[in-house]
């Protein structure tokens, strides 16, 4: 029979051998996955990366510890409604032409919850609904969605990132702790309207802000869509004033999502998890805001559309910048590359886990975008090429020295050769991706745009 002294040795064995177990079942289970997905957030909008009037301190934390990638971009939509393909892509891992009509639905795809699940995460989703991937949204084991607000100051749309952030909180604190989890937030913000909390207003005077590098009163043609619902919200021609003013509230929106992300990640080291999560943070696409006359994301430029901010920081992430040129969809097969799942055979993105972990600094050597049939880009590493079809007109660009895309080189005699060379590239990725839409027409359209001026189509913000 054991002594008192020998049955205390053996309980504080058990209990060893049971905490020894549990934390190599820590070390070796797959990372958890959160993933910040903010709407309509320019790739220039966080102070880390540039941008001296926003105040991000918490993305900022983030860009210092992990890895940005500064060439991330969307493919591209066949809608104005850009970020449905958008998170569409994203959550099937399949490219712009392969999803087919700008529709909720893709059949034959397996979204991206769907494989994580199936790999033992708990998943968890609140945010944005009307223009969301529906199918997508709904394989998650919780999917919470945030545009049916609830009365009152707090069911304001100005308070979307707090509600997310309490929500998120909560699930953290009270998730099933056997399982990794893979949180998807994404918040309304800071797609118009701009409303924030007051205290974030406060921090921005419109007679204060900058304007964008490439501020023009108006485009200098028809890009095509010159009239979509994101272009009525300025006057045109585009004023400084109400361009400040649109850049003041964009910016508050910005520091109170920054603000609330900044509570989750709080959450994330209570809760002990923090060392074990892969936190990413991404845009759906960008936002123009008086860059080249245009306010919307109807367009192909650098600072206007495509591009967006993506930031990855946990384990097995190395900290710098990346210049790889990477697309919003390549997330899918990463994702499912740290769950330690294989992602479907149909999924087109490739996964960016060498470049994280510096084993490779490229991923593709040549990045193709489109809007809807009216726009085609394509671009390397230095330059850039942008195509009208339907009024056929060429921007060439060094973006090298011109990154906002200020000059336009594709008439001068010097730069022939480098335009013949994206002229094929372009044709070469169009076929490449699968696109319909040929970057030449027989039938070209004026491309002489005149603003309107009248109070029914001169929108007042």
């Amino acid at each position: 029979m054991l002594s008192g002294r020998d049955r205390l040795r053996c309980m504080f064995a058990l209990l060893a051998a049971i905490w020894a177990g549990s934390l190599a079942s820590a070390a070796t289970r797959p990372p958890n996955i959160l993933h910040l997905h903010a709407d309509d957030f320019r790739a220039d909008a966080i102070r880390a990366l540039g941008n001296p009037v926003v105040q991000t301190p918490h993305l900022d934390a983030l860009i210092a510890r992990g890895m940005t990638f500064t060439r991330a971009y969307t493919m591209g939509a066949m809608t104005p409604a850009v970020c449905l393909p958008s998170r569409t892509m994203m959550l099937t891992g399949r490219s712009l032409f392969r999803i087919g009509p700008p529709a909720k639905e893709v059949p034959g795809t397996t979204p991206l919850p769907t494989v994580l699940k199936r790999a033992g995460y708990d998943t968890w989703r609140m945010g944005k609904y009307g223009n969301e991937y529906f199918a997508g949204a709904r394989a998650f084991d919780v999917n919470i969605d945030d545009s049916a607000q609830g009365e009152g100051e707090t069911g304001s749309r100005a308070y979307a990132s707090r509600r997310l952030a309490d929500r998120a909180i909560q699930h953290l604190k009270s998730r099933d702790r056997t399982k990794p989890f893979y949180l998807y937030l994404a918040p309304p913000v800071p797609h118009d309207p701009r409303q924030a909390e007051a205290q974030f207003h406060r921090l921005y005077d419109p007679a204060r802000m900058p304007l964008p590098p490439a501020f023009a009163p108006v485009h200098p043609w028809d890009n095509g869509d010159m009239q979509v619902r994101d272009e009525k919200l300025a006057p045109w021609p585009r004023t400084p004033d109400d361009t400040r003013r649109q850049l003041a509230e964009y910016y508050a929106a910005i520091t109170g999502l920054d603000h609330h992300f900044g509570r989750i990640l709080a959450a994330l080291r209570e809760t002990g998890d923090a060392e074990h999560t892969l936190v990413v943070f991404s845009g759906d696409n960008g936002l123009s805001l008086g860059d080249h006359g245009l306010f919307g994301k109807q367009n192909l430029y650098e600072f206007g559309g495509m591009h967006v901010p993506l930031v990855l920081a946990g384990p097995g992430v190395r900290a710098g910048r990346s210049d790889a040129l990477v697309y919003l969809f390549d997330l899918y097969p990463t994702f499912c590359d740290f769950a330690g799942a294989a992602p479907p055979a149909d999924a087109e993105g490739a996964t960016l886990r060498p470049l994280l972990a510096g084993q490779a600094t490229s991923l593709r050597p040549v990045l193709f975008t489109a809007y809807q049939d009216v726009q085609r880009a394509v671009r390397d590493e230095r330059w850039k090429l942008i195509r009208y079809p339907q009024v056929d007109r060429t921007q060439l660009f060094d973006l090298a020295s011109d990154p906002h895309e200020r000059r336009n080189l594709a008439a001068e005699p010097a730069h022939q050769a480098t335009l013949a060379r994206l002229r094929a590239l372009l044709a070469q990725e169009a076929a490449r991706w699968g696109d319909p839409v040929p970057w030449t027409s027989p039938n070209v359209r004026p491309a002489a745009w005149t603003p309107p001026t009248s109070p029914e189509t001169a929108a007042k913000p």
